[in-house]
């Protein structure tokens, strides 16, 4: 079975609600190409982004969630409100979530499991810091970073997870990874898959690159075989650079 490629963009911080909507309505008023594609809006957004993509081909995303089903959690969110909101996806365990606000690999795992107990799918972020990446410890940091957001993932749902590498000091940086080392750090992470479920469901889940995507090396980059789309970053706040993006992965 071909896996579909799948172009998320991740808003981030970025948008108000009028922003937000006009954002929408300019990725509406032009075609989608044939693969999966999805925005991640800020929170505040999320309600009424939903309603404008109402019978359109395009998915809602959170870019975060609270591990828990609910409960005293001041200013968290959880999938089961996500999801009531009419979010198909959850990001976790984004570079800057990590960074910048201490999530640690296991939390990021519980988060994972969170997601698909309350009714959606998750996108898993792993990546190495430069200095991880000079220290030559790439694949043994993803692999570790792979390992405990899977840990609550049984074989039935592994289909609903999707794993995006994000290299970190690509990120924001217009550094990006060459699509041979891309290409070297999914093939790693499809073959950890495989010894966790098994190569024909390892062949079957889907794996997006993301850092400093652009409209002229997201073509390469997708084309290559342990590639299945993208998780992008500020390319996706402007309508002409995220559809291009969308259109080099159909």
């Amino acid at each position: 079975m071909a896996r579909v490629k799948f172009v998320c963009g991740n808003w981030k911080m970025h948008k108000t609600l009028g922003e937000a909507v006009a954002l929408v309505d300019g990725l509406l008023a032009s075609p989608i190409p044939h693969v999966e594609v999805g925005i991640a809006p800020p929170f505040t957004a999320l309600h009424a982004v939903s309603k404008r993509l109402a019978g359109s081909k395009l998915v809602l995303a959170a870019q975060n969630l609270h591990f828990e089903a609910e409960g005293a959690y001041t200013g968290e969110v959880s999938a089961a409100m996500l999801a009531d909101v009419g979010c198909r996806y959850a990001i976790v365990g984004h570079s800057e979530r990590r960074q910048l606000f201490g999530e640690t690999d296991a939390g990021c795992g519980k988060k994972v499991g969170a997601a698909l107990r309350g009714g959606l799918r998750a996108i898993l972020c792993v990546g190495e810091t430069l200095a991880e990446r000079e220290a030559q410890r790439t694949l043994e940091v993803v692999g570790r970073q792979l390992e405990a957001g899977l840990a609550e993932v049984e074989a039935g749902r592994a289909l609903d997870v999707v794993v995006a590498y994000e290299p970190v000091w690509a990120i924001g940086t217009g550094k990006t990874a060459t699509p041979a080392q891309a290409q070297e750090v999914h093939a790693f992470l499809r073959g950890r898959l495989a010894a966790r479920f098994g190569a024909e469901l390892a062949s079957q889940l889907r794996l997006q690159y993301g850092g400093s995507v652009k409209p002229g090396n997201a073509a390469e980059l997708f084309s290559q075989p342990d590639i299945d789309g993208g998780l992008i970053g500020g390319a996706a706040l402007d309508v002409p650079s995220f559809l291009a993006i969308c259109k080099a992965a159909g």
